[in-house]
């Protein structure tokens, strides 16, 4: 089998420009990688979740409950993996993924007390990786962030570009949830923390380095 690497963050923490720099620096030092970024927007499998996100199902991040809000997530990532980038993996590539299972340890596990998250890590990793099949991560790098960093970023954002926020997005309070809970998922499930309120380069720089030691 591959490596499968994960950058994982809370919302606005800047998972896409540390990948898009990523992406730069493994092509200069000559290695090959297959990149992949959830949910994967616009597919047929992906209908439930952008559903879900958009408030067909409520309007509030709980309306919906973690378990069944993480099958949707689910259904995206095992769909994409056995139609896109599951064989490149089966054959020894690198895969490094934007989110992954562990977006749903972090946005679907805010959903519940303290005292019940930890049950539902162990259940989303069963359902995910020894149910479903999905490959387990060689390495998670999660990128941690505020939550009043990650609402002031995202506001910036929304202005910039027009995007409306999503369910999640536009929740200050659920975000706050998810940042305790990525804290949580990250101590309990072994994820490797790389503080996200720095220079871009330095943040890049940690992140090269996590990369490259699981790839060589």
């Amino acid at each position: 089998m591959g490596k499968l690497i994960v950058l994982e963050g809370i919302d606005g923490s800047g998972k896409s420009t540390q990948l898009r720099l990523l992406a730069d620096a493994l092509t200069a030092c000559g290695l090959t990688y297959r990149r992949v970024a959830f949910p994967g927007y616009g597919t047929d499998f992906a209908v439930p979740l952008e559903r879900y996100l958009g408030g067909a199902l409520g309007s509030d991040p709980d309306d919906v409950n973690a378990y069944a809000a993480s099958t949707f997530f689910a259904i995206d990532r095992f769909a994409s993996f056995r139609t896109d980038w599951g064989a490149d993996y089966a054959s020894g590539g690198a895969v490094i993924t934007d989110r992954y299972t562990t977006s749903n340890a972090v946005h679907q596990g805010a959903k519940l007390v303290p005292g019940a998250r930890g049950g539902f890590f162990a259940w989303l990793y069963d359902f995910e990786f020894a149910k479903i099949g999905l490959p387990k991560p060689d390495s998670v790098l999660y990128r941690r962030l505020s939550a009043d960093e990650a609402v002031r970023r995202l506001r910036a954002r929304a202005l910039a570009d027009g995007s409306p926020p999503d369910i999640h997005e536009r929740d200050a309070e659920y975000l706050a949830r998810c940042a305790e809970t990525a804290d949580e998922a990250a101590g309990a499930l072994g994820w490797t923390a790389i503080g996200a309120a720095r220079r871009v380069d330095a943040v890049h720089n940690d992140i090269l380095a996590a990369v490259l030691e699981v790839l060589r």
